[in-house]
């Protein structure tokens, strides 16, 4: 059986004799990120790429070839890393077939010792820090609500710093 997995452990697993497939998503083409690191170590049909759009690869998201995959019993265990909403469907699409999935979160991480506390998250019903517990923890346990409650806590800043840089670094400003 194979693994739906991140490229830093695909790269190691695959190295080892490991089948493993890579799912990769993103809202257009433009976004997508590490295809060509994949298609380095990965044979063609252990790459399955998704876009919200359809302006490449399958159109929609990463749970639909989770979910073949997983139907096929041609993965038996799931490594998510990417945006909140996308690890938490993953998960529940991996909980449906009984498939283990780890999570690998990634909070604000301010001081990486756990005392600054950005990067709290709740698993098991436990407070954890990702920078000192983690990152990577058993997604079923994972605290999905409070973990996107947390994240979008400094929205309006980022927002803001966002618009600062693009004004800083915007030809048309110079």
């Amino acid at each position: 059986m194979g693994l739906a997995i991140a490229f830093p452990v695909a790269r190691q697993l695959a190295a080892t004799g490991h089948e493993v497939h890579a799912i990769m998503g993103a809202r257009t083409k433009d976004l997508l990120l590490l295809e060509e690191q994949f298609r380095s170590i990965l044979p063609e049909d252990h790459i399955h790429i998704t876009t919200d759009d359809g302006s490449y690869g399958e159109k929609g998201v990463v749970t639909a070839p989770l979910e073949r995959l997983l139907q096929d019993k041609a993965v038996n265990q799931v490594f998510c890393v990417g945006p909140v909403p996308m690890m938490k469907f993953s998960t529940l699409t991996a909980e449906k077939y009984g498939t283990p999935i780890i999570a690998s979160l990634n909070p604000i991480m301010v001081d990486g010792t756990g005392m600054c506390g950005c990067c709290r998250v709740e698993v098991d019903g436990q407070t954890k820090f990702a920078c000192v517990d983690g990152p990577d923890f058993d997604a079923t346990k994972v605290d999905w609500n409070d973990l996107r409650a947390r994240q979008a806590a400094y929205r309006t800043e980022e927002g803001q710093s966002l618009k600062a840089y693009e004004e800083a670094n915007c030809a048309c400003q110079r």
